[in-house]
């Protein structure tokens, strides 16, 4: 049931360093979308002070990130909880912090929508949203990967791609979430930090 996605152990300790310097020392930390599990039981045990909440959409993935959580054993990575972004209908109401990786760009914009408004809805005050995929961002030139990366999305689903960062951070701001920094990540990806 464990699933593996290569992609995870070459992001973790990029994306783990930037955490190190955003994430609170304790609390409840909801991360949205969090696919094979992987990332949970890095992270987890990374911040042994935050309960870990995962969280996914499929019933795979959900199997997966359990498998991850018995194997890891470790203590504070919470069993996985069912959570659409796109719904209004989450499985907790308050975190002090939220981590959603490589999402927006494999979904429907409601998603992104969805992840705002229940950012904007959950979070503590102070409480920060990271993300962390690829994005266009205005004025610059986008690099040739992330380019045929967007055209390979859309090919599989035309509601898919690769966003646009200023508009995710327009709907960031509708739900008072200001974006606090971004961070330049290996292969083409940012890391974006928002505090609500």
């Amino acid at each position: 049931m464990m699933r593996h996605a290569p992609a995870t152990e070459r992001n973790r300790e990029p994306l783990l360093a930037v955490l190190k310097e955003v994430l609170p020392a304790s609390g409840v930390l909801l991360e949205v979308a969090s696919g094979t599990g992987q990332h949970a039981a890095f992270f987890a045990r990374a911040f042994p002070g935050l309960s870990w909440q995962p969280t996914d959409g499929d019933p795979g993935s959900l199997e997966s990130i359990d498998a991850w959580r018995v194997e890891e054993g470790t203590p504070n990575l919470l069993p996985a909880r069912v959570l659409d972004a796109s719904s209004d209908a989450w499985p907790v109401e308050h975190a002090d912090a939220m981590l959603c990786v490589n999402m927006i760009h494999i979904a429907p914009w409601a998603a992104c929508q969805g992840l705002m408004r229940g950012a904007g809805r959950v979070l503590r005050p102070g409480g920060r949203l990271v993300l962390y995929g690829p994005y266009f961002v205005e004025g610059v030139v986008p690099a040739p990967s992330n380019v045929a990366f967007d055209e390979s999305l859309k090919a599989r689903d035309a509601a898919w791609g690769v966003r646009e960062l200023g508009a995710v951070t327009a709907e960031a701001l509708r739900h008072g979430l200001a974006r606090e920094r971004v961070v330049e990540m290996p292969s083409n990806n940012l890391t974006v930090v928002f505090a609500r």
